[in-house]
């Protein structure tokens, strides 16, 4: 029989306690708060299933290590549908809920306060932090030393002024549930005035003064200080930090207060930004507020982009910006024309009409730093997708330069910094393309729009990379994100990414079913004009699928009508990169038009495709292993893999055992770093049947439990035949019924 004592730490225990260890009858053992791994870990185990990262830091923040605050959470949560799955990932979403047991158990921690130390946690459970020296002022200052002295309060500074916060966050969001409408608005109000009187260091607490303000208004059902200046100020805060749900409200608070067009100006962008774009087309009636040339030119623009991206209307947003041609080229404004037609172009898939136009607005010197982010964006996505990617880095920095000086800039610079990633993936320069997402990663500790995007980055640079695990996590969280928040465009990116990285691993179920979902999405997608940018990788990633049934010589055909879809539009980073994975599938006829676009393309991907091409159409073993090692040092690690393994093919069936062994253990290596791949070349290495490609497309569908006749109109042929390439195999193989050909080629897929 075991005793176990338990006691809370800062409580004291009776003697007779205390001498259990003392006198070394008990061992003593500190238990130490649940880290945020920890933390996320033991969300998942009771969950079962992965947890948002944004929701478990949360969470962990919320419960402070304590496994008891958080189990009331999470059943919180549960019972509240707040935390729920979307997408495969568990989510958080909206405000935060203390359920009654919860807030009982902090309550008790609490203990019985007096009015002026319940004054003092009041005022931070709404306005946290604050300096001292103002709670001091708002409150009373013995209470403020009395909360700290109990526990209640923090006060922690080094060079900057003492700073007050809760000692424990639940302790705040207990008091604002406990805290009638009245007594709420009324402390959101003391709040929002004194950090306006004290607030002499150029707006720091703009946006905590205007949503205090916000808050006691809508309390009191009263206009308050109906501050247009504060709340557009506040408007263009939340902006620079993409809260574009914030920015709306802030803005439309800033309009109804008479803030004229500035801030409808900003409300109209917000709402297009938040994909509201009927809301923001009624809402661009502004122009009848435009009082001079140079506004109306800016609504035009406007106008023009919320119809092309939030509501799919390519011909309208073109003839508003051709309606303004004129008046813009007056007033000395047509460069910023020229930079707005830049992206529609690259989207349209006129690449070099967008390159031409976003060149010819940087050339100005005047250029505004709105219309630099508009250029940057289509010059980036078009050079990136024509195979120019050493052109791109010089236009990123002058973007992200320009985006520190607008409220808008920062949201711009996503899609900028994005396509930059894209380009490094498609022209073979992984690390630099990883070592950004990272980087961007770094710069969001906000939850957000931001966040998300810079999930997708890393979601994205995994996948380039061929680390399929890390892939699939980060990709399912930013999808879970973005379609919870009005990001239709993101998360059809978000969906297809994931696609391609399931189908990479060879779960034909899951990739089916993430297939259908990717077809859903560009169904439902309320501006489909805007994906002929993306459509060369909607083809690929049908490709990649097929690849996972089984079907390679379908895949292969894929991949070729990527390619041409790609060529057609001038999309020669894209056309290498198809034709790079269809060699990968085992295309051995690619290999003249790999080595020209190595001539015409940025990066080393294409060099590598076409060595790798010219290898195995020759049947090398030794010039393949010598294309993995170099596609390992380009960092594609799947891409190495894959061409090790068809290594290891051409040496086994050369007789060459021994160098087949050294290449199978360079590609076991290698898919073991990228996580649960599961390619055709791979596959083919693994099992090294002596059957044709088409007799052994048709095993892995039998194995898949599909009749003669589905294999039949899969492979567009006829059931004889099917039945005469079976006949055959089992000929050379020896087995006596379908069953057992089957076997050879049934395996366990990875899951995710």
């Amino acid at each position: 029989m075991s005793v176990l004592l338990t006691l809370r730490s800062g409580e004291s225990a009776p003697d007779a306690v205390t001498g259990l260890w003392k006198d070394g009858y008990l061992d003593r053992c500190e238990v130490q708060p649940l880290s945020e791994v920890e933390t996320a870990e033991l969300l998942e185990a009771v969950l079962g299933g992965p947890v948002d990262s944004a929701t478990a830091a949360r969470l962990c923040a919320l419960a402070r290590g304590s496994a008891l605050y958080l189990r009331q959470l999470v059943e919180s949560g549960l019972e509240s549908t707040r935390l729920r799955q979307v997408g495969g990932v568990w989510r958080w979403e909206g405000p935060s809920l203390v359920s009654q047991g919860l807030s009982e158990l902090v309550e008790a921690r609490m203990g019985n306060l007096s009015d002026p130390v319940l004054d003092v946690v009041d005022v931070l459970a709404f306005g946290e932090p604050l300096p001292v020296s103002l709670l001091a002022e708002m409150t009373d200052p013995a209470a403020v030393e009395q909360a700290e002295a109990s526990g209640l309060v923090h006060v922690a500074g080094d060079d900057v002024p003492l700073q007050a916060r809760l000692a424990h966050p639940l302790y705040g969001e207990v008091r604002r549930l406990r805290t009638g409408p009245l007594r709420a608005a009324r402390v959101c109000r003391r709040v929002a005035q004194a950090l306006g009187e004290a607030d002499d260091n150029g707006g720091a607490d703009v946006l905590r003064r205007a949503m205090l303000t916000l808050d006691a208004d809508a309390a009191l059902g009263a206009e308050g200080e109906a501050n247009p200046v504060l709340f557009t100020s506040a408007a263009q805060r939340a902006l620079e930090l993409c809260d574009v749900a914030l920015a709306t409200r802030l803005a439309g608070a800033a309009v109804a207060a008479g803030g004229g067009f500035v801030p409808h100006f900003l409300l109209v962008y917000a709402l297009s930004m938040n994909g509201q774009g009927e809301d923001a087309e009624r809402e661009a009636a502004l122009a009848m507020e435009a009082s001079t040339d140079e506004q109306r030119v800016q609504v035009a623009l406007l106008r023009a982009g919320n119809l092309f991206w939030a509501l799919g209307r390519p011909d309208q947003a073109e003839a508003t910006l051709d309606a303004v041609d004129l008046l813009a080229t007056t007033i000395g404004a047509g460069p910023e024309l020229d930079a707005f037609r830049a992206p529609i172009s690259a989207f349209l898939g006129r690449h070099e009409d967008a390159i031409r136009a976003a060149t010819k607005a940087l050339a100005s010197p005047s250029l505004p730093d709105l219309a630099v982010g508009m250029a940057s964006w289509g010059l980036t996505l078009g050079l990136g997708v024509v195979g120019r990617v050493d052109e791109i880095g010089p236009v990123v920095d002058r973007a992200a330069a320009a985006a520190t000086r607008t409220a808008e800039g920062r949201l711009l610079l996503l899609p900028v910094k994005n396509f930059q990633i894209d380009a490094l993936r498609l022209g073979g320069y992984l690390a630099e393309a990883e070592a950004l997402a990272r980087e961007e990663d770094d710069t969001w500790e906000v939850p957000g729009h931001g966040q998300l995007m810079a999930l997708f980055l890393l979601g994205c640079t995994a996948l380039g990379r061929g680390k399929l695990r890390s892939a699939r996590r980060r990709l399912r969280e930013a999808y879970a994100g973005s379609a919870t928040g009005n990001q239709p465009t993101w998360a059809l990116a978000c969906q297809l990414y994931l696609t391609q990285a399931v189908a990479m691993s060879g779960d034909t179920a899951a990739a089916e079913r993430e297939l259908a979902a990717l077809d859903a999405a560009i169904r439902d997608h309320p501006a489909p004009n805007i994906l002929h940018s993306i459509q060369p990788e909607i083809i690929l990633t049908r490709a990649w699928v097929a690849a996972a049934q089984g079907t390679v010589s379908q895949a292969i055909g894929l991949a070729h009508a990527t390619a041409d879809t790609a060529r057609a539009t001038g999309q020669l980073a894209h056309e290498v990169y198809a034709l790079h994975t269809a060699v990968c599938f085992g295309d051995s006829t690619v290999t003249d038009r790999l080595t020209e676009l190595a001539t015409q393309v940025d990066g080393p991907r294409a060099p590598a495709a076409a060595a790798q091409a010219a290898a195995l159409a020759a049947d090398d073993a030794h010039a393949l292993l010598e294309v993995s090692e170099r596609l390992e040092r380009m960092g594609d690690l799947l891409a190495a893999a894959d061409a090790a393994a068809q290594a290891t093919t051409a040496y086994t069936q050369h007789g060459l055992r021994g160098s087949a062994t050294t290449a199978a253990a360079r590609e076991h290596r290698l898919a073991k770093e990228c996580k649960d791949a599961k390619t055709p070349a791979l596959a083919l290495a693994l099992r090294p049947l002596p059957l044709t490609a088409r007799q052994r497309e048709i095993g892995a569908l039998v194995a898949q439990g599909m009749s003669n006749q589905q294999i039949a109109d899969r492979l567009t042929m006829s059931v004889r035949t099917v039945e005469g390439h079976i006949y055959r195999a089992g000929t050379r193989l020896g087995f006596t019924n379908r069953a057992e050909f089957g076997a050879q080629f049934r395996d366990d897929a990875p899951r995710d």
